[in-house]
């Protein structure tokens, strides 16, 4: 059964285009999936991430439980409101999730973990919890708006109540303000600045609203990919999955091997990959030329197929095709990509591609 959040009927009012997603309805675009991207990377975007789950982990034990379950060490988060970015491995050292983990106090920690994972991550962290002194509670009466853009905090500071507006305003980026209901975080998936906010369902609506009013354009699914795409930022079962090790996604900075005596899940098999080497290398690319980069899509090096394509598409910024890839250990530089029975060149770049509304690789 597909699963609709609070603003589903607003959502049709506004005319949204609402397709399948991580087992929710949701909208992919409210009419422009591109003027939808411009008006995040240029004035302030809001999204519906409801579908996302929060998570609040609980109890004495709850730092040494998320520093056995999580690569990235929360160690690190020694003052309140800080978040750290990391993914949750199997035994295998395969991603069963990336997710960002807020430090609220040193018995509470607040996770957001992806939709289509949520079942799978709650059963995976009560396995591991059973030898821990700590609760895991899905937060089910929260919902969650991301505002982003250069004006989303501009434009979202006065909606804020007033115990909480001042803390927000000289908030950190990857920090989190909070009070007895409102959640506010200067984090996002954009690439922009701006606030993810946490509110009870019942207040979800009005908020949404509010920042409509605000001159806030609402922004679907399509925008959403293809602002990630640009900031070179993974998305879960494209860049990485449970078949895949960080190290073949990117992602090998959130792994944190300092401390040899945390013994984290998956921390042996990612040691060892990182000890023998060879492993695929993930990539990002421009296409030189006409079309666009698909998911999937091979890549060759002298005709010989050396790679694919794990996230692809046309970037309204730069107006050229980008992608992500995962390439062999052996590939080179000199490779092509087969679009409808033609080989074309790309070109090699490090993502991100675009970061506050900037070109950060050569056009």
């Amino acid at each position: 059964m597909v699963k609709k959040t609070v603003l589903n009927e607003t959502h049709r009012r506004l005319g949204a285009r609402m397709v399948p997603f991580g087992g929710w309805e949701m909208p992919i675009h409210y009419g422009s999936q591109i003027e939808e991207h411009h008006a995040v990377r240029r004035d302030a975007g809001l999204f519906d991430v409801c579908h996302m789950t929060v998570v609040d982990v609980v109890g004495p034990q709850a730092r040494p439980f998320l520093r056995h379950l999580l690569a990235n060490d929360v160690a690190r988060l020694r003052t309140p409101g800080k978040a750290l970015y990391g993914c949750m491995l199997n035994a295998g050292g395969g991603v069963i999730d990336d997710l960002i983990t807020y430090h609220l106090d040193e018995h509470r920690f607040r996770l957001v973990v992806n939709a289509a994972t949520t079942d799978k991550d709650l059963e995976w962290m009560a396995l591991q919890c059973r030898s821990h002194e700590v609760e895991v509670r899905p937060r089910h009466d929260l919902g969650m708006l991301a505002v982003q853009g250069p004006r989303a905090r501009e434009k979202a500071l006065p909606l804020l109540p007033e115990s909480l507006r001042e803390r927000a305003a000289r908030m950190a980026p990857f920090n989190a303000a909070w009070d007895a209901n409102w959640f506010v975080a200067r984090t996002g998936y954009t690439g922009e600045d701006g606030f993810e906010i946490m509110v009870p369902r019942t207040e979800v609506t009005a908020l949404w609203n509010a920042l409509l009013e605000q001159g806030v354009r609402p922004c679907g699914l399509g925008a959403r990919d293809t602002l990630r795409l640009e900031a070179g930022m993974n998305l879960y079962g494209q860049d990485m999955d449970e078949e895949t090790s960080p190290l073949e996604a990117g992602l090998g900075w959130t792994l944190d091997l300092s401390d040899p005596e945390r013994r984290f899940v998956g921390r042996d098999v990612v040691e060892r990959q990182k000890e023998q080497g060879g492993l695929r290398r993930f990539t990002g690319l421009v296409l030189e030329g006409k079309g666009v980069l698909r998911n999937h899509m091979k890549l060759y090096e002298a005709g010989s197929p050396v790679g694919e394509i794990t996230s692809g598409g046309y970037s309204p910024t730069l107006e050229r095709a980008i992608g992500l890839a995962r390439l062999d250990a052996r590939a080179g530089e000199a490779l092509t990509v087969e679009i409808r029975g033609r080989r074309l060149p790309v070109r090699l770049v490090k993502p991100p591609f675009v970061r506050h509304g900037k070109a950060l690789i050569e056009l």
